[in-house]
This record gives C-alpha cells, structure tokens and sequence, in this order.
C-alpha cells in the first residue's frame, strides 16, 4: 500500500517527523514538488536534522529516497545537504533518484526572485528568495533547464546563453556572465549523474516488485498554487494531485492519504490567517512552539486551529485521517479556542472562500474548550493523555471530518501516539511505536 503525507494547513505542520516516523514500513519514500524553500525538521535521539530537498526517509538505512520530476533543485543546495548528512554520519550513497526530468534553480532564478518581491511592495508575497517561483515560471514558460540537460552540452550553452541574455534585460545595472553559469553547470552534472535516473519508471518497477511507496509532500494544501490563498502561495501543487504529476505515477498508484496538522495554526510569509493572534498569546505559541522557519529562520505567524481551513484540506485531497502534531505547546493553557466558521457580515461561512476580499476581513467564529495543567509531553499512550487534551482531540475531530489517527506529543519520534483504532494501525500493524 502507497501512502500520501502532506500538509493540512499552511505548511510547516510537521511532516518530516510523520515521514521519519513511518518510513520503516516503505521502501521507498518520494517527493513530488517544491524546492529547497521546504524545511523538514525531524529529531532523532536528541539529535536535529534539517532537510530541504531530500526527502526525510534518508535517516534510514537502506530506504531508497527520491527527488520526483516536480521539484525544482537547486545543485548547490542539494550539494550542502548530502555534505551536511555526511557530517553527521548519514550516507546517501546509491540511496538517491533525482528525476532527470527535474527542473533546475539558477542564479538567476535567484536574482529574479528578490526584484519580482521589491517590484510588489506592500502586495509581496513573503517568498523564500530562492529562485523557486522564477524557475517554475521558467519551466511553465518552456525555458527551463532540466537535469537531463545538462548531457547535452552543445544545447545547454544555446539555452543557458538566451536565459542569461534575458535576465541582463531585465537586471541592467550588472551583466551576468553566461559562461560562469554555464561552467558552474558542467561541474554540477558531473556531481550529479550518480543520482540521475528515471523517475517514473523506478516507481513503476518498484510497484511491480510489490514495494511499498511513501508519498512526502512539501508546503501544504492552503499553499497549493491552484487550491491554497492565491497569490500568496507558493508556485507547485501541495496538494494529492501533484503526487501524479510530480512523480509520473497513476492516481491509483496512492491508496491512502495522510494529512497532517497542528494542534493550532501558523503560515509563514504574508497573505490571510483567520484565526491569527496578536499579543501575548501569539507569542506564547511561537515561543513554545519555537515557531521559526526551518530553512529561512522567520518567525511564523500563529493562531487557533481553524477548523474551515483543515475540512477544505480534507475534502480537496480526500484525506483519510490526520496525524496531530505539537500537542504539548498547548500544555497549561486554561482554554484553548477552536474556529468553526467565518463571520462575514450577516453570513457564516463554515466552507473556505476562493476569494480574500472575503477571508481578510472575516472574523473567526469559535468555540472555547478547557485546557489541561497535566503535561502531554512524551506520552505515548492516548489513553494517558489528560481528559481533557482527549475531549480537545475528539473535537477537533468532528469539526475536522476525518479521526486524528497520529498524535505527536513532542520533538522526537518516539514521543508519538499511534492509535490502535484508527485507519494508521490498519496501514501500519507492525507499527512499533506505543500506542492504544
């Protein structure tokens, strides 16, 4: 069984512990779209690791990981990664696939990104700078440069050069070389033609095998270009459809999705944030949740669940269940708000709107349920969870649509509730995580 982990909320919900957690029962895990703009933080006996574009099963011996057609690559980034898991003591050998079909980040894509911001002024987006929305526009506009390009060395010059020549166009006040661009390629190719292969077809010939494939997504659903808070979004698919698309795999190839979601709601960047809290609160969430990017540092806006948002991730991905992350920064709260709907004028909206003319000046509808002074931290058990961290829980799934089947009570993957009722125990028996 093959099985989709993605975001049900703004992204940063805490999928690379979720991917690490549950990466013994695959094979294979891979990602479909994004770029280095990803930060998945998984601690491992204490010790932290920070991944940007490879997916977060490298931590386990013998797991093959891949980069799918989807991700945009950025060569020097991936290059620091690999060197960074080397020092501390992970190998990725022969254990990456990047898609030859992958698209690549530029030092232009770089330069374009920070002037495309400043030109927005106050309509920014709050990207990452990375050069990953100009090098998707690159690929939608058929400019791009893939990794199988760069075989073709008499045709990557041509594109290389026209690309550059543009860019100067444009930045007029330094001139780019293209040869320095061209030549930082050729090197990169050569460094990267151990890990090339054809994506698609190693899925395919994995599925045959009876393999079982982990699906890892980056960002969430409200970030989806197509589905999230345009235009403040970012520029691939987050949501299940992009696993198709992103990998080259059928959509009957995944037979289950897992969305995940914290126990409250943050987003990085500008753009809409319902039940957003200012003040005190805000701060104690960041603070407790050490909200701060994991690959830029910035701190995250937080705020209440916000139960409109995770129901239209449910419905948009048909996600099965959801795994419940940072239970424990909610710890001795004395109440603990949920938002069930949207105040718009004389109207309630309990669905998300498209349009945020409509979401900017809605006011969160909420329900308020009693905190818990017991610590959650590290239990593993639901059954030794406070009762009234349970009833929270139980709510949140009914607001919500779909069981909480995962609880994460704290950094580490152990300190982790897989519930022995839910769908994860049917996907996962063998699962060697405490639970009930």
């Amino acid at each position: 069984m093959n099985i989709a982990v993605l975001g049900a909320q703004w992204g940063d919900e805490g999928k690379g512990k979720i991917v690490d957690l549950l990466t013994p029962h695959f094979g294979v895990v891979a990602r479909y779209q994004g770029g280095h703009n990803a930060g998945h933080t998984v601690y491992v006996h204490g010790k932290k690791f920070v991944l940007h574009l490879i997916p977060s099963g490298i931590l386990h011996p013998g797991v093959r990981c891949v980069i799918g057609n989807g991700v945009v690559v950025d060569p020097q980034a991936l290059f620091t990664e690999i060197d960074e898991l080397a020092r501390l003591g992970i190998e990725v050998g022969d254990r990456l696939v990047i898609s030859e079909k992958a698209h690549l980040i530029l030092p232009y894509h770089r330069e374009l990104d920070v002037l495309s911001e400043a030109r927005r002024g106050e309509r920014r987006i709050g990207t990452t700078s990375r050069g990953i929305g100009p090098a998707y526009e690159d690929k939608i506009g058929r400019r791009g440069i893939r990794v199988c390009d760069l075989v073709d060395t008499k045709a990557l010059a041509d594109e290389v050069r026209e690309n550059v020549h543009a860019r100067n166009q444009i930045i007029k006040d330094n001139k780019m070389d293209w040869r320095a661009v061209y030549e930082r390629l050729l090197a990169d190719g050569e460094r990267m033609r151990r890990w090339t292969g054809d994506v698609s077809l190693m899925l395919a010939e994995a599925m045959q095998q009876g393999t079982r494939i982990l699906v890892e997504g980056a960002q969430g659903t409200m970030l989806d270009i197509d589905h999230g808070t345009y235009p403040f979004v970012t520029s691939s698919n987050a949501s299940v459809g992009g696993a198709c698309t992103g990998l080259g795999i059928p959509p009957k190839a995944v037979h289950g999705v897992l969305g995940v979601a914290k126990a409250y709601t943050t987003r990085v960047g500008e753009g809409p944030l319902p039940t957003e809290l200012h003040g005190e609160m805000g701060e104690r969430l960041r603070e407790s949740g050490q909200e701060y990017g994991a690959s830029t540092g910035r701190p995250r806006r937080c705020g209440w669940y916000d139960a409109v948002a995770v129901r239209y991730a449910v419905r948009v991905n048909g996600i099965d269940a959801l795994a419940l992350t940072k239970l424990d920064v909610l710890d001795g709260l004395p109440s603990i708000d949920i938002c069930t709907g949207y105040a718009v004028g004389s109207r309630t909206l309990t669905e998300f709107p498209a349009d945020l003319n409509t979401v900017g000046p809605c006011e969160p509808v909420y329900e308020s349920w009693p905190g818990w002074t017991t610590p959650t931290r590290g239990v593993t058990r639901f059954e030794d969870l406070p009762v009234e961290a349970r009833r929270y829980i139980a709510r949140l799934e009914e607001v919500s649509g779909v069981p909480m089947a995962i609880v994460s009570t704290g950094t580490d993957r152990t300190e982790t509730i897989i519930r022995r009722d839910s769908i994860a125990a049917q996907w996962f028996p063998d699962v060697s995580v405490s639970a009930v």
